[in-house]
């Protein structure tokens, strides 16, 4: 079998064929031609006509030599066969084919359409030309790319090869295209807030951290836009949203990737409440108009997005399936060895609200597989959530979990700069304390509330995890076109 270099040698000397030939192997201009997907549409119509039909695309697959050579290609919209025969197809045409061309090389041809006998929507080649010449050979159809980590790294030939994955991220765009209309249709406005900062705020995580040289001042990646949509509910902008890369210096896991996406949207003179109804309209939304089909199965369970989701409590959840019987009331000890018992790695600095929410994602969220909405956390558990009437040790927000994945988190916006900046403070103490996510005081926002910011509801939605729960894929990098990856050396 041929080496690698030994192949691209091969495909180089056929470059120079090509060029003592009179054709250009990397043309600017591509001929006349329309989509393969046209094609099939009009095929009838276009076979009665004269003139004949050019059309591009890659090639898939090569059969035959010498007289007769029966090709596929492809240019995205769909796949053709091509035909080139001696006696209707010029010599020197299919000569030049049969010594030149090689599978994955993208060519545009032209000719005459019909029907084979068994009943193949065909193009009989009369002209061609390279548009570009491949010099490396595509992976092998059958086994394609073995490499779990080659396919990431090289998505292109995984896109390329695998129609599977190539859908996955069409279905992506669709859910991205329909959130955009609806919050369109719902009177939202979308904005572009800034990636660099000068405070990693919005979400407790720890952030990257860069420098501007001009202004010798140290920034950080977002890690969220939120508080730079909530100045602009203080500046007059009743309903916001943003679809943000946002980065955050963590590992990677099956749900985690250094590099995401994340649609925010904010209303002014609203709360959790509605917007939990909001987004339960919005996710049967999207599933009825992406999929068409009510319910959608993930890993042979059918998901039910016709009925009211479930509302459940945060602390309840605990009790239930972690059995904790005072998860408002356990001390920092109890619940450090409550986490030891369920397997869960303790870090030094760990606070009360670390040690619930990783006991919670061990032994209660991958129980719920239904779309259940959570509720009421303790309050330092979202340092940016109002606290809820009548339990100031509570907050008033949600979460959406389904398939076991977290989709969802919103929460009634604290606008009382006082207790806004005592929930800073507290942080504050925490980051001292060694929880390195710990959010910072950001003073400038601070200033923003103290010139009034109306009550609001915001939520946030993670568009990768709702993309792999939809897509019943099970790693994230699955439905980022290109994650991030280790350098190869």
């Amino acid at each position: 079998m041929a080496s690698l270099e030994e192949l691209r040698a091969e495909r180089i000397k056929k470059l120079e064929i090509l060029k003592n030939a009179g054709m250009d192997s990397y043309p600017i201009t591509t001929p006349p031609h329309i989509s393969i997907a046209d094609v099939i549409a009009k095929f009838a119509a276009l076979a009665r006509g004269k003139k004949g039909v050019g059309l591009a695309g890659r090639i898939t697959a090569i059969r035959g030599q010498g007289s007769l050579i029966f090709f596929n290609f492809s240019d995205g919209t769909g796949t053709f066969q091509g035909l080139l025969k001696k006696g209707d197809t010029d010599d020197a045409v299919l000569e030049l084919f049969s010594n030149t061309v090689d599978l994955g090389d993208i060519v545009w041809v032209k000719g005459s359409l019909f029907e084979t006998k068994t009943n193949a929507k065909t193009v009989l080649v009369k002209e061609w030309t390279m548009l570009a010449k491949a010099l490396r050979p595509l992976p092998d159809k059958w086994s394609g790319l073995q490499d779990v980590e080659e396919r990431f790294r090289k998505r292109y030939l995984d896109t390329l090869m695998s129609e599977d994955v190539r859908a996955r991220f069409v279905v992506r765009s669709q859910v991205i295209t329909e959130m955009r209309n609806f919050l369109d249709d719902a009177g939202y406005l979308e904005v572009e807030t800034p990636v660099l900062q000068a405070h990693a705020g919005g979400a407790t995580a720890l952030p990257f951290q860069t420098h501007h040289n001009a202004l010798d001042a140290d920034l950080y990646l977002r890690i969220a836009p939120e508080l730079y949509l909530k100045r602009l509910l203080v500046g007059g902008f009743p309903k916001v949203y943003e679809i943000a890369r946002n980065f955050r210096n963590e590992g990677i896991d099956v749900t985690h990737n250094p590099e995401f996406t994340m649609l925010e949207f904010y209303e002014s003179f609203s709360n959790a409440t509605e917007q939990r109804a909001f987004v339960e309209k919005l996710f049967k939304h999207l599933v009825k108009t992406v999929f068409k089909k009510v319910p959608i199965e993930v890993d042979g369970v059918e998901i039910d997005f016709k009925n009211a989701f479930a509302v459940v409590a945060f602390y309840d959840l605990l009790r239930r399936h972690a059995l904790i019987t005072n998860p408002e009331s356990a001390s920092l000890d109890e619940l450090t060895l409550k986490a030891q018992q369920c397997g869960v790695a303790t870090e030094k600095g760990a606070t009360r609200e670390k040690l619930l929410d990783d006991i919670y994602k061990k032994m209660c969220r991958p129980k719920l597989i239904q779309p259940t909405f959570i509720t009421d956390y303790p309050v330092n558990y979202l340092p940016l959530a109002k606290r809820t009437e009548g339990d100031a040790s509570l907050v008033d927000a949600f979460q959406l979990v389904a398939g076991g994945i977290e989709l969802v988190k919103a929460f009634s916006e604290l606008n009382d700069p006082l207790d806004q900046a005592e929930r800073f403070r507290v942080q504050d103490e925490n980051r001292k304390q060694g929880d390195k996510e710990a959010q910072t005081s950001d003073q400038e926002y601070l200033e923003a509330l103290e010139h009034g910011m109306p009550p609001a509801g915001g939520v946030g939605i993670g568009i990768d995890r709702l993309v792999m729960f939809l897509t019943n894929t099970k790693n994230i990098r699955e439905v980022i076109l290109f994650p991030t990856l280790r350098t190869k050396e």
